[in-house]
């Protein structure tokens, strides 16, 4: 019997003040980009620190969260039901997420402007790439956290199927707690990380780049806010769970992803505070690194946007038809919007280039203010796969709350998610 090599890791009680940290260095932050713009783009190394840091430790959360996971279910057919239904769900939501985004633009019309003084940049690296088809298979030897996804489940099946399956499961647990109480060590750096990385933005890009295209950028974070709001909302209170509750306990994830501009940022702390929320390992580990690639809702809701806005700045008049044939062409091309960088722009390129009608150069206004819009979508991007885990935890009844989960001062059987 192989016994446990490790000791538990000390606990860690100095990190309760993490939330204020990270908003006084976003305020410093916005400060220093403001009226020392030379200095603040010298701090973008700490934002890129931060987020390299974070990734080391992703392969290992992923793997040690889905191995165990996987081969303490007992019904292996279970795993793929979960996979199946979480694949179905990111579908629908991230078609929904489309159809919002399409839909605002219309209403709203953030398009119609003065094209006068516009900052305009090169575009022509996404261009020349856009008339070119998704590549899948670069898509996925591009994409880690799938490629871990992929062995982890691969592992954890062959584990749960071995008759030394206890004897591994003994090994692991130590490890994985060491794995996460480093990475809680590491997030004490966050306020750093976030420091760096919105300074640099303000100081190389400037807030007086909002003025031209405040309009687009108003109507983008407010769609946002109405998708996580309201859908999302529906979504949660349909299973007796609440949205406002669900993004208190993930504030400091949600801080973090404003400051660094990076979803992936958050990814680890994300799927611990999941698990400590109620879900189980196994979902939280198929779910999360799962929904990173596939369930962008704020990318899908800046794609549909952003090609209707090209389309009311250029005055191109698109019929019913050709609005249905965007969400049908995004409905897939999004799914190639991760594991790459600039692949969202590359997506965003293919469609335009496949209406034939929406000029493609227009994508150099929108990369004036990317910057500034890819907080909101890695926002709503975090905030949709913790959504996506706690439905489909709560749809499979493996959403257990106990007495230590930030959501559990209620009894469990409500299911309700309480401070």
């Amino acid at each position: 019997m192989i016994t446990r090599t490790l000791p538990k890791p000390p606990r860690l009680n100095f990190a309760a003040h993490l939330t204020l940290l990270v908003i006084i260095a976003l305020i410093g932050a916005v400060l220093l980009g403001y009226f020392y713009p030379a200095t603040a783009v010298k701090t973008k190394w700490m934002g890129d620190w931060f987020i390299a840091v974070i990734k080391v430790f992703i392969p290992f959360v992923i793997f040690f969260t889905i191995v165990p996971g996987i081969s303490g279910m007992s019904n292996l057919k279970k795993v793929g039901r979960i996979g199946i239904k979480s694949l179905i769900y990111f579908e629908v939501i991230t078609t929904i997420s489309l159809a919002i985004g399409i839909l605002l633009a219309i209403l709203i019309k953030p398009g119609k402007i003065n094209k006068t003084g516009l900052p305009i940049q090169d575009a022509s690296k996404y261009t020349q790439k856009g008339a070119a088809h998704i590549n899948w298979v670069e898509f996925f030897l591009n994409n880690l956290t799938l490629q871990i996804l992929v062995l982890a489940i691969i592992v954890g099946i062959a584990v749960s199927l071995s008759r030394h399956r206890e004897k591994v499961l003994a090994f692991m647990d130590p490890v994985t707690q060491w794995v996460f109480w480093l990475l809680k060590i590491v997030m004490l750096l966050a306020p750093l990380g976030a420091f760096g990385g919105m300074a640099s933005t303000i100081g190389k890009y400037g807030i007086r780049t909002l003025i031209p295209l405040g309009k687009l950028m108003i109507t983008m974070y407010s769609t946002m806010a109405v998708f996580i709001i309201v859908v999302l909302g529906l979504i949660l209170r349909y299973f007796k769970l609440n949205v406002f509750t669900y993004l208190k306990n993930i504030k400091e994830e949600i801080l973090i992803v404003l400051g660094t501009s990076s979803s992936e940022a958050a990814l680890p702390s994300l799927m611990n505070k999941l698990e400590k929320m109620g879900c189980s390992k196994s979902v939280v580990g198929l779910v999360v690194p799962t929904g990173y690639s596939f369930n962008l809702d704020g990318t899908s809701i800046y794609l549909s946007m952003a090609a209707i806005f090209l389309a009311q700045l250029y005055n191109v008049q698109l019929t019913t038809g050709e609005m249905l044939t965007i969400l049908g062409i995004l409905m897939v091309t999004s799914k190639g919007a991760a594991g790459v960088t600039g692949s969202g722009f590359t997506v965003l390129a293919s469609t335009l280039t496949a209406i034939q009608k929406i000029p493609v150069e227009g994508l150099a206004v929108l990369l004036a203010v990317d910057k500034f819009m890819s907080e909101a979508r890695a926002i709503t991007n975090i905030i949709g796969n913790g959504v996506a885990t706690l439905v489909i935890s709560r749809s499979e009844n493996e959403y257990h709350p106990n007495t230590s989960s930030p959501l559990a001062d209620k009894p469990a059987h409500t299911l309700e998610i309480q401070r």
